[in-house]
């Protein structure tokens, strides 16, 4: 039988973990489209695709700050088929509306919650929530916007659409490496941007897998196992939150 095919739609295709998870995808034979935002940034996204062979890479110049409608977004959708909170909601509830769109993998921030979970201790709610009030109180209300219409977007289609909502700590340089993937034992800590492209790829690849959010920081567990592990038993770090 042959293998089902896939065609990624990547948002902020330039983004430095949008340019290591194209390789990997492109590896998996499935095609890219990279939305990004300029012509200058084309020979950037052209220069992933030739040695990763398999999937097709296609470079699509749109500012998502142009995106202002669900129409706006179906557009583009309606391109490679046949910032951070509007252009997003709006490409959520557009994918959610196109039955041939199954998996919508966003990038997140381990803090985005509005409710303290009961595996954190309270110094570290304590933490989150002066990153969120006081640090990047503008992002954190824009990104928590966007993780809660994935949600509730994927809960309304059913099993058809999977929002799945990755969210890692403070981002770094360093070598991809071991995992604390699903529910992270605190607040703080890093993850390298390398290792957020392959977690993204495995969780895009994996079978089973559910709407869900997914914290992420350096840890102790091989990432495919992190995934295998929190998929068989759907781990869900959007638990305690209204839309839960």
């Amino acid at each position: 039988m042959a293998p089902a095919h896939h065609h990624i739609l990547l948002l902020g295709g330039h983004g430095k973990i949008a340019q290591l998870l194209t390789p990997l995808l492109l590896r998996r034979g499935w095609d890219v489209t990279s939305v990004i935002r300029t012509e200058e940034q084309v020979p950037v996204i052209e220069k992933l695709g030739p040695k990763s062979g398999g999937g097709k890479l296609t470079a699509l110049v749109r500012s998502l700050e142009e995106v202002k409608s669900e129409g706006d977004a179906k557009r583009v959708l309606g391109e490679t088929n046949a910032i951070d909170r509007d252009a997003a909601i709006h490409f959520i509830r557009a994918a959610a509306a196109t039955p041939s769109v199954k998996r919508f993998l966003m990038i997140s921030y381990l803090g985005s919650r509005r409710t303290k979970p009961a595996w954190w201790s309270d110094d570290a709610w304590a933490s989150a929530e002066d990153v969120n009030n006081r640090v990047l109180p503008a992002y954190y209300r824009a990104k928590l916007a966007a993780d809660e219409a994935l949600y509730a977007a994927s809960k309304e289609r059913g099993s058809g659409f999977v929002g799945i909502n990755l969210r890692p700590g403070t981002l770094t340089l360093d070598p991809a490496g071991k995992v604390e993937l699903g529910k992270t034992k605190d607040s703080r800590g890093k993850v390298s941007r390398e290792t957020v492209a392959k977690v993204a790829d495995l969780l895009l690849a994996a079978e089973g897998v559910k709407n869900t959010w997914l914290d992420l920081l350096d840890g102790e567990e091989e990432m495919g196992s992190a995934v295998e592990r929190v998929v068989r038993e759907g781990v869900n770090a959007a638990e305690g939150e209204e839309i839960f």
